[in-house]
Protein backbone atom coordinates (compact mmCIF):
# COMPACT_ATOMS: atom_id res chain seq x y z
CA UNK A 1 0.00 0.00 0.00
CA UNK A 2 2.74 2.41 0.90
CA UNK A 3 4.51 2.04 -2.33
CA UNK A 4 1.45 2.64 -4.55
CA UNK A 5 1.31 5.60 -6.89
CA UNK A 6 -1.32 8.18 -5.81
CA UNK A 7 -0.98 10.40 -8.88
CA UNK A 8 -4.53 9.52 -10.02
CA UNK A 9 -5.90 10.72 -6.67
CA UNK A 10 -3.92 13.95 -6.97
CA UNK A 11 -5.34 14.53 -10.46
CA UNK A 12 -8.88 13.97 -9.15
CA UNK A 13 -8.33 16.48 -6.33
CA UNK A 14 -6.93 18.97 -8.84
CA UNK A 15 -9.96 18.49 -11.13
CA UNK A 16 -12.47 18.93 -8.27
CA UNK A 17 -10.66 22.04 -7.00
CA UNK A 18 -10.59 23.48 -10.50
CA UNK A 19 -14.30 22.80 -11.01
CA UNK A 20 -15.18 24.45 -7.68
CA UNK A 21 -13.06 27.52 -8.47
CA UNK A 22 -14.57 27.73 -11.96
CA UNK A 23 -18.10 27.50 -10.53
CA UNK A 24 -17.38 30.24 -8.01
CA UNK A 25 -16.00 32.43 -10.79
CA UNK A 26 -19.11 31.91 -12.93
CA UNK A 27 -21.37 32.67 -9.92
CA UNK A 28 -19.47 35.88 -9.08
CA UNK A 29 -19.54 37.07 -12.70
CA UNK A 30 -23.28 36.30 -12.93
CA UNK A 31 -23.99 38.26 -9.75
CA UNK A 32 -22.03 41.28 -11.04
CA UNK A 33 -23.83 41.13 -14.40
CA UNK A 34 -27.25 40.83 -12.73
CA UNK A 35 -26.62 44.03 -10.78
CA UNK A 36 -25.54 45.96 -13.86
CA UNK A 37 -27.75 44.29 -16.48
CA UNK A 38 -30.08 46.53 -18.47
CA UNK A 39 -33.67 46.42 -17.29
CA UNK A 40 -35.66 44.78 -20.08
CA UNK A 41 -39.12 45.21 -18.55
CA UNK A 42 -39.98 48.68 -17.20
CA UNK A 43 -41.16 48.87 -13.62
CA UNK A 44 -44.90 49.28 -13.22
CA UNK A 45 -45.45 49.26 -9.47
CA UNK A 46 -43.66 48.59 -6.24
CA UNK A 47 -40.72 50.05 -4.43
CA UNK A 48 -37.70 51.37 -6.30
CA UNK A 49 -35.49 49.10 -4.21
CA UNK A 50 -36.42 45.44 -3.94
CA UNK A 51 -38.26 44.61 -0.72
CA UNK A 52 -38.73 48.32 0.03
CA UNK A 53 -41.84 49.63 1.77
CA UNK A 54 -44.56 51.01 -0.45
CA UNK A 55 -47.77 52.44 1.00
CA UNK A 56 -50.83 50.51 -0.16
CA UNK A 57 -53.16 52.51 -2.39
CA UNK A 58 -56.60 53.23 -0.94
CA UNK A 59 -59.28 50.66 -1.65
CA UNK A 60 -61.85 51.59 -4.25
CA UNK A 61 -65.25 52.47 -2.82
CA UNK A 62 -68.04 49.98 -3.48
CA UNK A 63 -70.91 51.10 -5.67
CA UNK A 64 -74.03 50.43 -3.64
CA UNK A 65 -76.85 51.56 -5.94
CA UNK A 66 -78.13 47.96 -6.46
CA UNK A 67 -78.35 48.65 -10.20
CA UNK A 68 -77.56 45.58 -12.30
CA UNK A 69 -75.16 46.40 -15.11
CA UNK A 70 -74.93 44.81 -18.52
CA UNK A 71 -72.18 42.22 -18.84
CA UNK A 72 -69.10 43.01 -20.93
CA UNK A 73 -68.84 39.62 -22.65
CA UNK A 74 -70.86 36.40 -22.95
CA UNK A 75 -70.67 34.11 -19.92
CA UNK A 76 -69.25 36.88 -17.71
CA UNK A 77 -70.26 36.26 -14.09
CA UNK A 78 -72.51 39.12 -12.94
CA UNK A 79 -70.83 41.68 -10.70
CA UNK A 80 -72.12 42.26 -7.19
CA UNK A 81 -74.00 45.62 -7.16
CA UNK A 82 -73.94 46.06 -3.37
CA UNK A 83 -71.43 46.16 -0.54
CA UNK A 84 -70.18 42.80 0.70
CA UNK A 85 -68.10 44.17 3.58
CA UNK A 86 -68.17 41.82 6.56
CA UNK A 87 -69.93 39.07 4.59
CA UNK A 88 -68.99 35.73 6.05
CA UNK A 89 -67.96 33.20 3.40
CA UNK A 90 -66.57 30.06 5.04
CA UNK A 91 -67.02 26.31 4.73
CA UNK A 92 -70.00 26.47 7.10
CA UNK A 93 -71.52 29.87 6.26
CA UNK A 94 -72.30 31.70 3.03
CA UNK A 95 -74.15 34.95 3.62
CA UNK A 96 -74.81 35.39 -0.12
CA UNK A 97 -77.17 32.44 -0.02
CA UNK A 98 -79.32 34.17 2.64
CA UNK A 99 -80.82 36.26 -0.18
CA UNK A 100 -79.90 34.53 -3.46
CA UNK A 101 -80.89 30.93 -2.64
CA UNK A 102 -84.04 29.92 -4.50
CA UNK A 103 -86.34 29.77 -1.47
CA UNK A 104 -85.34 33.27 -0.26
CA UNK A 105 -85.44 35.33 -3.49
CA UNK A 106 -89.12 36.22 -3.27
CA UNK A 107 -88.74 37.78 0.17
CA UNK A 108 -85.40 39.46 -0.50
CA UNK A 109 -86.01 40.63 -4.08
CA UNK A 110 -82.53 39.38 -5.02
CA UNK A 111 -82.02 37.49 -8.28
CA UNK A 112 -81.86 33.73 -7.86
CA UNK A 113 -78.51 32.10 -8.48
CA UNK A 114 -78.19 30.37 -11.83
CA UNK A 115 -79.27 26.77 -12.26
CA UNK A 116 -75.65 26.02 -13.26
CA UNK A 117 -74.71 26.54 -9.62
CA UNK A 118 -76.72 23.41 -8.77
CA UNK A 119 -75.00 21.14 -11.31
CA UNK A 120 -72.07 18.91 -10.53
CA UNK A 121 -69.22 18.20 -12.96
CA UNK A 122 -71.26 15.52 -14.70
CA UNK A 123 -74.24 17.82 -15.33
CA UNK A 124 -76.40 16.20 -12.62
CA UNK A 125 -78.70 18.69 -10.89
CA UNK A 126 -78.31 18.69 -7.11
CA UNK A 127 -80.79 19.81 -4.43
CA UNK A 128 -78.42 22.50 -3.16
CA UNK A 129 -75.52 24.60 -4.44
CA UNK A 130 -72.69 22.41 -5.67
CA UNK A 131 -69.50 22.68 -3.58
CA UNK A 132 -67.50 23.92 -6.57
CA UNK A 133 -69.82 26.95 -6.89
CA UNK A 134 -70.22 27.61 -3.15
CA UNK A 135 -67.56 30.33 -2.85
CA UNK A 136 -69.24 33.15 -4.79
CA UNK A 137 -66.33 35.61 -4.77
CA UNK A 138 -64.17 33.15 -6.70
CA UNK A 139 -66.05 34.37 -9.82
CA UNK A 140 -68.23 37.31 -8.78
CA UNK A 141 -66.60 40.62 -7.81
CA UNK A 142 -67.98 43.66 -6.09
CA UNK A 143 -68.66 46.69 -8.27
CA UNK A 144 -66.43 49.61 -7.27
CA UNK A 145 -65.59 53.09 -8.49
CA UNK A 146 -62.03 52.00 -9.42
CA UNK A 147 -60.61 53.53 -12.57
CA UNK A 148 -59.10 51.19 -15.19
CA UNK A 149 -55.37 50.57 -14.77
CA UNK A 150 -54.79 50.91 -18.52
CA UNK A 151 -56.87 52.67 -21.17
CA UNK A 152 -59.17 50.41 -23.21
CA UNK A 153 -60.75 50.87 -26.60
CA UNK A 154 -62.88 47.72 -26.28
CA UNK A 155 -66.29 47.95 -27.97
CA UNK A 156 -68.94 45.28 -27.55
CA UNK A 157 -69.75 43.90 -31.00
CA UNK A 158 -73.46 43.85 -30.12
CA UNK A 159 -73.45 47.58 -29.38
CA UNK A 160 -71.43 48.71 -32.41
CA UNK A 161 -73.58 49.78 -35.31
CA UNK A 162 -72.80 47.97 -38.56
CA UNK A 163 -71.13 50.01 -41.27
CA UNK A 164 -73.51 51.18 -44.01
CA UNK A 165 -72.40 50.71 -47.61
Amino acid sequence: MRGQDHSGLKQLRFAITGALLGGMLVFACGAIYAQNAPQVVPRVTGAATPMGDVPAPPLARPVIDDKRLMRNYPEQPPIIPHSIDNYQLTLKTNRCLDCHRRQFTEGSGAPMISVTHFMDRNGQVLADVTPRRYFCTACHVQQTDAQPLVPSTFKDMLLVEPEKK
